[in-house]
This record gives structure tokens, C-alpha cells and sequence, in this order.
């Protein structure tokens, strides 16, 4: 058989592939509009008179605990909402390139196969004629972008999946900073339940005094049958106290599962002390915000995509210039189909202008226009939000610390004073109401100091979100 075809045809289909091709390469990626809230950022920070600039960029570690560090690279990989986003991204890459689907070279290729048979009536024509044809072709399609419309959607649809990207990434650093929260909550829920013992156990103690000096009937000395019922009803207290401290525990567990992708059973074992805090993380400066938040930068990409969008709906107005082009055979011999002696070719174009559309075009660009302010708001609320909670987590963090030491000098006093009216009471100096006055300050103040900890901690994290800064985990190091 022979394969060859005519040197025309095939030169005439490659320049078609190459403007096609060129075409597309045209396209870019839409320019920064970032300059649009630029002016919105203050000089430094006013919660906090650091500036030093660079983020802390692998914040995770910086808590020290390497089963926090594998915890965040197990939820990354295995959460199912992280598996969504990357879905959602995969969607976008898709769709800005079907954008420009229009203005690439379109080629199809055909075989048509007829079998026609006529019969002829009366005489001296009598009889029957039977007839076949085979074709086969090859159809090519271009509608080139002369006035940028085509590629002013493309960049459009561009501009939006780098958005998907970064509301993606901002997800995912997300979920990073919800399981070091959700880890944290266990780390207390873990010590909570360990000062609730030493409570319980505290207060046995107190029963076992105060029953002693029931049963030696010391009645002259505080030691009568209403003491021991009052010692004892803290007792069943603190029994209470440490049943609800157990369900908390369970709760995180199963909260620090969820985020992991694990079926929630409650069987993971956190830390049984909350870790130690961990030095304050450069602030850097508040322009720098604007060029690593993900979630401003995907504001700042929606607002340039609807730019493009406008841009995309001007050019609409201006004529349609289409190429179309074939090539084959066509022969009544199937043997004879791929011949190129049986060929043939065909080569046009068309020119179509709108001249009365109904006000669609009009209509459109207004929208689109509308949308493009809308986004440069959204923009702008984005920008200020983050600036405010930096300035919040910044400021928290300095009144967290001076609460937490505060908190530690009552502490101690409240542990000295428990140990002190325990050793009156046991010479008689002091009364029950007393013993046990001084041992909830001491049990409520250790509860609180380890909230406020807690609390300091997850503050810390909210800082470092706050400023953009990214993660890293020991996965993603290998």
C-alpha cells in the first residue's frame, strides 16, 4: 500500500498546527495587582516593636516534639479534606486549559463508506446499477485569537487555579495548625487528669486526718462528725472532677484522630505534660504580609482574574476569523483508499461580525466589571483581617506571658499555704474550712496555669498562621 500523501496538503495542515501552536504560547500569566492594597500596610507593627524581617518557616518544629511533627505530615497525607483541595486544583489546571481550547488547531479524521444500488424500470431500460465509495479525510479547524480575547480568558482561567493553589496551600497549613491545637488540647486534657488524681488523692489524705481525730473524739480540737462529712463530700467531688477530666481526654483524643484521617477510637496517647514555649518568632514587616499570606495572595489572583475577565468580554465585540482545511481520499475501491492519485483537498475561511446582540455584550462587560470591584474589596477585607490578627496574636501573646507568670508566683504561694495549713491543722491551729480552702486554691490555680499554657501555646500558633509562615515536617524533608 501507499502511505504518502501530497506535499501540499501536508505543509498546508502544519502551518495550521504551528500558528495554532503559536498561538497559545502567547498566553501569560496575569501581572500582580497587589499594588492595589499596597498602601494599606502600616510602617511596623503597633502591638509589638519588633520588624525583624524573614518568618519562621518550619514553625511546627519549633515546639520540639517529633509525634506533633508526624502527626501534621500524617493529617497532610491522609486527611480527606486535603484530598479535596488537591481535587479542586487538578480542576482548575483543567479548566484553564480547556479555556483556550477554541484557539487551538481542532483536527478530526473520518472514513465514509456507500453502497448504492438503482434499479431501473420499463423497457429498453430495464435492469439495476449497483455503486461504491469509500472516503477517508482528515479535517482541520482554527479559529485564530487576533484580538486577545481567546487568551484574555485563558489568563482569566490561569489567574484562577493559581487562587485554587494558594486557598489549597492556606488549607493545608490550616490543617496543619488545627492538629498542633487539637494535640495541645489533649497535652492538658493528659495533665488535667493528672492533677485531678493528685487532688482525689490529696483529699483522701485530708479524710484519713480528720477521721483520725473523729475517732479519738477530739471534738474540742475540730474533729467532729460534720468535718469528716465535708471531707468526704470532697472526696466524691473529686471523684466527679476526675470522671469529666477522663471524658475530656477522650474527646481530644479522638478530635487529634479525626484531623490525622484515623478512625476516631481514642486510642491515641498525647503527652503527658503540655511541652515548654517555645521563643517568639520573627513578626517581620507588614508589607511582607502581603507576599506570603495564601489567602491574600489568592484574593489578590481572584481580583486579577476578573480583570482579565472584563478584558475577555471587550474583545467579544470584534469579528470571528475562522480557518478550516481538509485533506483524504475518496475512491470506489477500498484497495485504492489510501492512494494519494485518489486524493483531495479543500481549503476556506470564514469572517463573522456581531452586529445586534441584545445588549449581551454590554450586559457582560458590566457584570464582569461589577465582579472586579467586588473582588478588589475582598481583596481589601482580606488584607485588613490579616493585618488584625497578627496584631492580635501578637498582643496576646505578650499579655499570655505576663499572665502565666503572674500566675506562677500564686502558685507557689498557694502550694506553700496548702502545705501550711495542713501542718496547723494537724497541731490544732487552724480549722477543716481552712485545710480545705487552701487545698482548691492550690487545685484551681495548678488547673489554670496549665489552661493559660495551653492557651499560650495555641496562640503561638495562631501568630504563626498569622503571619503566613509555612511548615515543614519531617515526611516532607525526605
Amino acid at each position: 500500500m501507499n502511505f504518502s500523501f501530497n506535499c501540499n496538503r501536508v505543509i498546508l495542515v502544519g502551518a495550521v498546527s504551528l500558528l495554532g501552536l503559536s498561538a497559545c504560547n502567547l498566553t501569560q500569566v496575569p501581572e500582580s495587582k497587589m499594588g492595589a492594597v499596597k498602601d494599606l500596610a502600616p510602617g511596623r507593627w503597633t502591638a509589638t516593636k519588633e520588624g525583624r524581617s524573614g518568618v519562621d518557616r518550619a514553625w511546627v518544629k519549633r515546639f520540639n516534639d517529633s509525634r506533633l511533627e508526624k502527626l501534621v505530615a500524617e493529617a497532610v497525607t491522609r486527611n480527606p479534606d486535603m484530598r479535596v483541595a488537591a481535587e479542586n486544583v487538578q480542576q482548575a489546571q483543567q479548566a484553564a486549559y480547556l479555556a483556550g481550547a477554541s484557539s487551538r488547531v481542532m483536527a478530526s479524521a473520518g472514513l465514509d463508506t456507500n453502497r448504492r444500488k438503482i434499479i431501473f424500470v420499463g423497457f429498453p431500460f430495464g435492469g439495476s446499477q449497483t455503486n461504491n465509495s469509500f472516503g477517508l479525510n482528515l479535517n482541520v479547524n482554527w479559529e485564530p485569537d487576533l484580538w486577545g480575547r481567546v487568551s484574555a480568558g485563558v489568563s482569566a482561567s490561569v489567574a484562577d487555579m493559581q487562587a485554587v493553589e494558594m486557598e489549597r496551600k492556606a488549607a493545608e497549613t490550616s490543617l496543619a495548625g488545627n492538629v498542633c491545637k487539637a494535640w495541645f488540647t489533649l497535652c492538658e486534657a493528659n495533665e488535667q487528669l493528672g492533677l485531678a488524681s493528685e487532688a482525689h488523692l490529696l483529699r483522701l489524705k485530708t479524710v484519713d486526718a480528720v477521721r483520725d481525730r473523729f475517732e479519738l473524739a477530739l471534738q474540742q480540737e475540730g474533729g467532729g462528725a460534720s468535718e469528716l462529712r465535708l471531707a468526704e463530700t470532697d472526696v466524691a467531688m473529686s471523684l466527679a472532677l476526675k470522671a469529666q477530666r477522663q471524658g475530656e481526654v477522650e474527646a481530644a483524643q479522638r478530635r487529634v484522630e479525626v484531623l490525622a484521617g484515623r478512625y476516631p477510637a481514642a486510642r491515641l496517647k498525647g503527652r503527658l505534660k503540655l511541652p515548654p514555649i517555645p521563643g517568639s518568632p520573627p513578626a517581620g514587616l507588614p508589607s511582607g504580609l502581603l507576599l506570603r499570606r495564601p489567602d491574600i495572595i489568592a484574593a489578590e489572583r481572584r481580583y486579577a482574574g476578573t480583570g482579565m475577565r472584563i478584558k475577555e468580554a471587550k474583545r467579544a465585540i470584534f469579528p470571528v476569523f475562522r480557518l478550516t482545511g481538509s485533506t483524504g481520499t475518496s475512491t470506489d475501491s477500498l484497495s485504492n483508499i489510501l492512494r494519494s492519485s485518489f486524493g483531495v483537498w479543500s481549503l476556506g475561511s470564514n469572517l463573522s461580525q456581531n452586529i445586534l446582540t441584545g445588549g449581551q455584550v454590554k450586559g457582560e462587560i458590566s457584570l464582569r466589571s461589577s465582579r472586579d470591584r467586588q473582588n478588589l474589596a475582598q481583596l481589601q477585607s482580606t488584607v485588613m483581617k490579616a493585618f488584625g490578627e497578627v496584631e492580635s496574636a501578637l498582643a496576646a501573646d505578650k499579655w499570655l506571658a505576663r499572665r502565666i507568670t503572674e500566675m506562677g508566683k500564686a502558685q507557689k504561694l498557694a502550694d506553700d499555704a496548702a502545705t501550711s495549713s495542713e501542718a496547723d491543722y494537724a497541731l490544732g491551729n487552724v480549722t477543716l474550712l481552712t485545710v480545705l480552702t487552701a487545698q482548691n486554691r492550690k487545685i484551681d490555680i495548678a488547673s489554670q496555669v496549665a489552661l493559660l499554657r495551653r492557651l499560650q501555646l495555641e496562640n503561638r500558633v495562631n501568630l504563626h498562621l498569622a503571619l503566613g509562615g509555612e511548615f515543614t515536617t519531617q515526611k516532607n524533608e525526605k
